[in-house]
């Protein structure tokens, strides 16, 4: 039986913590989903097929990765398309809080995926992409922290 994953997000933009936390993860599943939510509530930075695109394009010689976007409740995708594990990255225990939510109501919501933590490595700790794309959109450099 195929292990598959989620690795949720708005992505905006997909930053080298991201990328880590994917890497990371992909000894422990066959295939990653990485799934671009869609929020109405949200001002993007990048479009989705920006997003898609440099996501597919750094990952483009990983057959186990694949990009994806999705409307609705990430539980709800799970269950359509018999994912169990959700891949949530922790950059302290604020995130931890607030994924910890998260995943205890996804997995009540009537057989819900289990949430997979994988802590960053220190050195990413401090990329969050609300702080990226601030950086730039005051016009300074964000290359170093993002593969956008």
């Amino acid at each position: 039986m195929s292990k598959s994953a989620i690795f949720p997000g708005s992505f905006d933009p997909f930053t080298i913590g991201h990328a880590d936390i994917v890497n990371r993860a992909l000894p422990y599943f066959d295939k990653i989903i990485i799934a671009i939510g869609n929020n109405s509530s949200k001002q993007y930075l990048f479009s989705v097929d920006e997003r898609i695109k440099s996501i597919s394009n750094y990952f483009k010689n990983e057959i186990k990765i694949s990009v994806i976007t999705y409307d609705g409740l990430t539980a709800d995708f799970c269950k359509e398309n018999e994912i169990t594990t959700i891949i949530r990255g922790l950059r302290s225990v604020i995130d931890f809080e607030y994924e910890q939510s998260i995943a205890q109501m996804n997995s009540s919501l009537g057989n819900g995926p289990e949430t997979f933590f994988l802590m960053c490595k220190p050195e990413h700790a401090h990329i969050s992409s609300t702080i990226i794309r601030d950086i730039i959109r005051n016009g300074g450099d964000a290359k170093p922290w993002t593969i956008i």
